[in-house]
């Protein structure tokens, strides 16, 4: 077919101006698919019924005509198709349109990761994993994002894409109100500076969708059926046998094709009018197009070449494009735009009723599971790399354990989708989910026990793992604790066995603190508590002495203490007459905590070293959802839209006390009627007693049971506290950054709207104390009155509404939760120093593994045990981010890594390249926030790791690994403000020293010399 003659037209411009009036739209027709991981169809129904065929079908019609374009976003779904469908002859096809530059990968990750509810590290991991497979098969480094559908935008996203190289970043649900304005004063296009304290080091240019974000318009005057959507809409479970879908636009002919070429060039003059350049971003696709690439091609071909033969009357030329098409002609406009500075697009509405924050807490099991899951490959992953390191031909086989990790990475950065950790998707791929995780976690764990137990070197000995003196008594079981951090930790272990007397001992054979109690959730089993002392990336062993009969002596015990409870009556909500007048005091080194006798919840808290009180209680409320469409607006997996305000949840509360020397543990349950027998609700609060606790000391650890919740209601803890903070709040971005939330008042929806996510940190302040709460997954958060902060933990709902029906997104959540919380109380200046070190420590909590079960002690003696590794300890304002070995195999010379793909034969795997290990630090404090931890941190990175190894060599790339740091040059757009702007190459190392600024994010490919060499 004859296909459309392009025209390029010359351009005159003006420093600062808009191009002139008279000149035609230059329109970037982008071809796209919306290709959700997950969402209502799992992975493998996707795969079958349209995603397969959207790559094969694409690759087959790009190779028919070179003016054809298509940009791929997600890498799952090609990865899948590449590995297990595309044949050699599509593959090369594929590869002659990547170097081509006609099909071309955005962002590259493994996913379009959520932006409200992930965390920092996934985020990096799912970017890192898809950018390895790009740049190892294509040599190619993503440059652009297609941050099309995150239900709304952080200002943490755009500092990681640009170090990651980008030029370029693309948004496009923000709130509807704020986006209404963008529009009419064109200003949907802006330089975000995301980090306060990175500033313009990493800026990027980003541009917001406008209304009709990345779908094609579908009206179409002339017919009731959808316009531009030739191929129709994917069919499930399986594509139709004729080729027929439902909904497939009325064809392009000579009877239409004016129709079709006015209705197109009347919605890029609408679009065109709201950005001040005459280059026009019109997304061509929309969920599951392009299943049928020919049909699509066939019908838009003849229509973008009538309108270029018309392009004087329409004013408007038309072409195929990539994204990078599109932002080269922006960026040669010279224009001087706006800066943004650290503001967040969060949270985000689409209507008055419909604010998007419900999320925030939906499927809180899978928020959890998915944290557990990357804390674990954490741990995987920097104990493998140490094993490596000082083991390379050590028993534990490389291939296997790289497999293993490689499954865990593809979990965790698939549950990173904008519809999966963010729990908004059907129950079926909620379970698809968490099934791969589990999985992929049971992997991670056999892993963890092979590098644990298998012998490392034999000449190095250490100490038996059994016959301490005494120990032919009773049974003894052994377990390993692995410290994942870079610092050192003293850490309290948490054990549930069925003896009730323990005595625990280090690899040293020395007694450690410990204590044993009553399980809190059954009585059937206790609950062992030791406190474990852990050098950075360090493991040790410990055995556990059991016995039948209680204490009896001192000696009998060592140092465990056998802690019993104090039950108080249960306490009737319409009881509370006066309150206050019996006080129960609960103390250790930091805080002084009051509780209530009248009402069994706390009254007050003290922090010793200042002796300043706050007031506060903490208990549970709910929402009441609405799920009748017709009664009002609902709430759903979406959605938070509260019909009323929050109720108390209960009418009695018990408590019960126990008493101890590694702590005190204070349980107190909630019951929704006074005589129930079951509790609705439970908080065990833990206080840390042991003397040498160090910041340990400063958090109270808080472990919350709820569920299940009755249908249509939203289940909130409630802090109430005598701070003023004037209903303003701070919740993190990502982990990465906090952000002021300040209570606004709007015409509708108000509460919702006053919702923000907590990814780790969520705090209130005043003038002279902060109430802290740190998360071990996200949340929603407000601050509803002064002094409250109140923290969405579960939600069960159902409503009528057809579509969330049709798509089964009713989010009937009968599970029971357990989230935890560690609060921090004290001044502003000393919980700064504490928040950031001890949301990282919450996430990467020591891995405690159980290496046999109880049984007979033995006396003879068994193969030794060496956990006295070196240790690895970064200064306390540094975080260990990464520590692994990729296994992508490409040469850090660009030119040389794409020569050698150029001269490649036939498609085959690569051996994957296990001595090269990926390093990656970030400095956790904001400029300005310490006085001393805020400064810059310079270590020599040769002396920091030599616990590990002899550093050899040393390379700094960028945030993903693809850039060698001295080769990136991002764009530079000219801005009105140029404070803070510098060459970003203005940071070399020298002699393996390294100075990292704050919240900076430094990544470097590290070789360690061989134990062979």
């Amino acid at each position: 077919m004859h296909l459309l003659s392009l025209i390029v037209f010359g351009f005159w411009f003006c420093s600062g101006k808009t191009l002139g009036e008279n000149q035609p739209i230059q329109t970037f027709v982008i071809p796209h698919s919306h290709m959700d991981v997950g969402w209502v169809y799992t992975i493998q129904e996707s795969m079958h019924a349209y995603a397969a065929n959207v790559y094969s079908s694409v690759t087959e019609e790009l190779s028919k005509v070179k003016e054809r374009r298509f940009i791929s976003v997600e890498q799952e779904f090609f990865r899948l198709w590449w590995d297990s469908v595309a044949s050699d002859t599509q593959k090369k096809q594929v590869r002659q349109l990547v170097k081509e530059g006609r099909m071309e990968f955005i962002i590259g990750g493994q996913v379009m990761h959520d932006e409200a509810v992930t965390d920092l590290e996934d985020e990096i991991l799912q970017l890192t994993e898809g950018h390895g497979f790009l740049y190892q098969t294509f040599g190619v480094r993503p440059q652009f994002s297609w941050h099309v559908d995150p239900f709304g935008a952080s200002a943490t996203t755009p500092v990681l894409f640009s170090l990651a190289g980008f030029n370029a970043h693309l948004i496009s649900r923000i709130d509807y109100d704020l986006k209404d304005g963008m529009q009419k004063n064109k200003k949907l296009q802006f330089v975000w500076r995301g980090s306060p304290s990175l500033k313009a080091q990493q800026e990027i240019f980003t541009h917001t969708m406008d209304q009709y974000s990345y779908c094609t318009p579908s009206h179409i005057p002339f017919s009731n059926r959808s316009g531009f959507y030739w191929n129709g809409v994917a069919l499930f479970p399986d594509p139709p046998k004729d080729g027929v879908y439902p909904n497939m636009s009325l064809p392009v002919t000579k009877e239409t094709l004016h129709a079709y070429a006015q209705t197109m060039v009347e919605n890029i003059k609408q679009r065109a009018a709201w950005f001040r350049t005459n280059h026009l971003l019109w997304p061509w696709g929309c969920d599951k197009q392009f299943f049928n690439s020919s049909v699509q091609f066939r019908n838009m071909d003849p229509l973008m070449t009538y309108i270029n033969q018309n392009s004087k009357e329409f004013g408007v030329t038309v072409q195929y494009a990539t994204l990078s098409e599109y932002f080269q002609s922006v960026h040669q406009s010279n224009l001087t735009w706006d800066v943004r500075g650290s503001e967040d697009f969060l949270p985000y509405s689409t209507e008055p009723y419909q604010a998007w924050t419900g999320f925030y807490a939906s499927r809180n099991v899978l928020k959890g599971v998915a944290r557990r899951a990357s804390s674990r490959l954490h741990a995987a992953e920097t104990l493998f790399t140490r094993y490596r390191i000082s083991f390379p031909d050590g028993p534990v086989a490389k291939d296997w354990a790289l497999e293993k990790l490689r499954a865990l990475r593809w979990a965790v950065s698939e549950v990173q989708h904008h519809d999966a950790i963010t729990g908004t998707e059907s129950p079926k791929v909620a379970e698809m989910y968490v099934q791969h995780l589990l999985q992929g976690m049971m992997g991670a764990e056999e892993l963890l026990a092979a590098l644990f137990l298998l012998p490392q070197n034999p000449d190095v000995s250490g100490v038996p793992s059994g016959s301490f003196q005494g120990s032919d008594q009773g049974l003894e079981q052994h377990v390993i604790v692995y410290n994942p951090l870079a610092w050192n930790i003293t850490s309290m272990v948490n054990m549930t066995v069925t003896f009730p007397s323990a005595v625990v001992r280090d690899d040293n054979g020395q007694p450690v603190p410990a204590q044993i109690q009553r399980s809190a959730q059954c009585n059937a089993s206790y609950d062992l508590f030791f406190v474990a002392q852990l050098g950075g990336l360090q493991h040790r062993k410990y055995s556990v002495q059991f016995s039948e009969a209680p204490c009896s002596g001192k000696c009998k015990c060592e140092r465990t203490y056998e802690a019993r409870g104090v039950a108080f009556e249960r306490r009737r909500v319409k009881d509370w007459r006066k309150t206050g007048r019996r006080l129960l005091p609960v103390l250790n080194g930091c805080y002084k905590l009051m509780f209530d006798q009248d009402t069994n919840l706390v009254h007050s808290a003290t922090y010793l070293k200042e002796q300043r009180q706050i007031m506060m209680t903490q208990d549970f409320w709910e929402y009441d959802a609405n799920g009748d469409v017709k009664a009002g607006p609902i709430s759903d997996n979406y959605i938070f839209s509260a019909n009323g305000s929050a109720v108390r949840a209960y009418k009695a509360v018990e408590m019960e006390i126990i008493p101890g020397k590694v702590l005190t543990e204070i349980r107190q349950r909630f019951y929704r009627e006074d005589g129930d027998e079951d509790y609705a609700y439970s908080i065990t609060t833990r206080v840390p007693e042991y003397s040498e606790a160090g910041p340990w000391c400063h958090r109270l650890e808080q472990t919350y049971s709820l569920g299940p919740l009755r249908l249509n209601t939203e289940v909130v803890l409630r802090t109430s506290s005598s701070l003023d903070n004037n209903r303003t709040l701070y919740s993190d971005d990502n982990g990465y950054q906090m952000m002021k939330r300040t209570y606004k008042k709007f015409t509708n929806n108000t509460l919702a709207r006053n919702y923000f996510p907590m990814v780790r940190t969520a705090y209130i302040q005043d003038d002279i104390s902060r109430l802290v709460l740190l998360g071990d997954r996200a949340h929603g958060v407000s601050s509803q009155a002064d002094g409250q902060l109140e923290v969405m933990l579960h939600r069960r709902l159902w409503n009528n509404l057809q579509w969330n029906l049709g798509y089964n997104l009713t989010l009937n959540d009968s599970s029971v939760v357990r989230p935890t919380l560690w609060m921090i109380l004290g001044s502003v200046g000393a919980t700064s120093k504490l928040y950031q070190r001890g949301a990282v420590e919450l996430q990467h909590r020591p891995v405690v593994m159980p290496i046999d079960r109880p049984g007979k002690s033995r006396m003879d003696k068994e193969p030794r045990f060496n956990s006295q590794v070196p240790p690895v300890v970064l200064p306390p304002n540094l975080h260990l981010l990464s520590l692994s070995i990729p296994g992508w195999n490409y040469t850090s010379d660009h030119d040389l890594h794409l020569s050698r793909l150029r001269s490649a034969g036939k498609e085959e795997r690569s051996e994957p390249d296990y001595d090269r290990v990926l390093l990656r630090l970030t400095h956790l404090f904001e400029e300005g926030e310490d006085p001393e931890l805020s400064k810059p941190v310079t270590v020599n990175l040769k002396d920091v790791l030599k616990g590990l190894g002899e550093v050899r060599d040393l390379e700094e790339r960028s945030l993903t690994g693809s850039w060698n740091i001295t080769s990136l040059q991002r764009w530079r757009w000219k801005t009105a403000d140029t404070s803070g702007k510098k060459n970003d190459q203005d940071k070399r190392n020298q002699d393996f020293t390294v100075t990292i600024s704050p919240k900076e994010i430094r990544t470097f490919f590290i070789h360690f010399s061989s134990k062979n060499d």
